[in-house]
Order: structure tokens, then C-alpha cells, then sequence
């Protein structure tokens, strides 16, 4: 799931290698923190949260199948 996030978010960002992703896992639920450049967050969120929406629907969709567990996706500094 961190190859697909990434594969989505590096082509949208102007300092790609800065592009970080931690997992948080518990018995019902996964948390991948996303981490970029301070200068990227906008680009990363979009306009009224669309970009931001539009990973997560992708990522929500991609686990659905294959976990259990719930999936989470947090835009952090």
C-alpha cells in the first residue's frame, strides 16, 4: 500500500525524495502517515481537499479487498 501512495503522490510534488510514508498498525485499523515538503502540502491537499480525497477513495478502495481492517490516510507536516 506505501508503493501504491507513493506511486500517486511523488508526480505531484516538486521535492519527491522528501516523500515519506509511516505505517501505524493496530488489531482493527492501518494509518499510513504521509510526509512531504512543507512547500508540496498544498499540492498534496489540492483545492478544497479534492487531491487529498481522491488518494484516499483510491487507497480506501485498493484495501478494501484485502484487509480486514480499516485504512487511514493522514496528510502530516
Amino acid at each position: 500500500m506505501q508503493q501504491l501512495i507513493e506511486a500517486i503522490v511523488k508526480p505531484l510534488v516538486d521535492y519527491p525524495e522528501e516523500v515519506r510514508i509511516e505505517t501505524d498498525e493496530t488489531s482493527n485499523r492501518v494509518v499510513y502517515k504521509l510526509f512531504v515538503h512543507p512547500e508540496d502540502r498544498g499540492k498534496v491537499i489540492g483545492k478544497q481537499g479534492r487531491v487529498a480525497k481522491a488518494i484516499r477513495t483510491i487507497v480506501y478502495s485498493a484495501a478494501g479487498g484485502h484487509q480486514k481492517r480499516k485504512t487511514y490516510v493522514d496528510i502530516l507536516d
